[in-house]
């Protein structure tokens, strides 16, 4: 009988490939992970600028309903 030993007893499996769908997940995830990071800093930036301006909305909403 054979002598059984670690590297025997349990074979290493290789990584699987990527599949197609994997392949397609991790594209489209790495997509909607830029366009949130582009649409976090437009936001910034325009927060920055109403808030240069001076430019409170809520005061100005509530003078005009008076």
């Amino acid at each position: 009988m054979a002598k059984l030993t670690k590297t025997s007893l349990f074979k290493a499996k290789g990584s699987k490939a990527e599949t197609s769908m994997d392949k397609t997940t991790r594209i489209v995830r790495k997509m909607v992970d830029e366009d949130a990071e582009k649409r976090r800093v437009k936001m910034d930036r325009l927060r920055n600028a109403r808030l240069e301006t001076g430019g409170d909305t809520n005061q100005i909403r509530a003078s005009a309903k008076r």
